[in-house]
């Protein structure tokens, strides 16, 4: 079977392609590299922000369709369930817990699990995101 070396990047359709970039922008320090204001893929009416966080080599592309359903996200339809990003310590998710408190983001306590400790919250659109870190199975 033929490999492949990790993710390339994730798109997220997101209400306001705009709000979501700054939303990222100020909660996960991401930075916009590249706006569209019409999508690459011909007969897709849709605005785009990509952003990137260079020190995780993360991408993430944000975005808006002309036609888009204006609902938010749930993890109970069929589709994206959650997004988790990897942190390097249980002491870097705490760091992470006072910033998103800062930045007034809900969200859980640490949750600690056999293979790893986990944060949750949410983007301006529903979609959850996890700040995770292992103790065990990978990295």
């Amino acid at each position: 079977m033929p490999d492949f070396t990790g993710i390339s990047h994730v798109e997220l359709t997101v209400r306001d392609a705009d709000r979501s970039a700054a939303w990222y922008e100020q909660v996960l320090g991401m930075q916009r590299v590249v706006e569209h204001s019409e999508h690459t893929t011909p007969g897709v009416s849709a605005r785009v922000v990509n952003l990137i966080q260079p020190a995780a080599s993360f991408a993430l592309g944000l975005i808006t369709h002309e036609s888009g359903d204006d609902g938010e996200l749930s993890e109970f339809r069929v589709g994206l369930d959650h997004l988790a990003l990897t942190v390097a310590s249980r002491g870097e998710l705490e760091k992470w817990a006072e910033h998103l408190a800062g930045c007034g983001v809900a969200h859980s306590a640490i949750t600690e699990m056999p293979y790893g400790s986990v944060l949750v919250f949410r983007d301006p659109d529903n979609i959850q995101l996890e700040l995770f870190v292992w103790s065990g199975l990978i990295g």
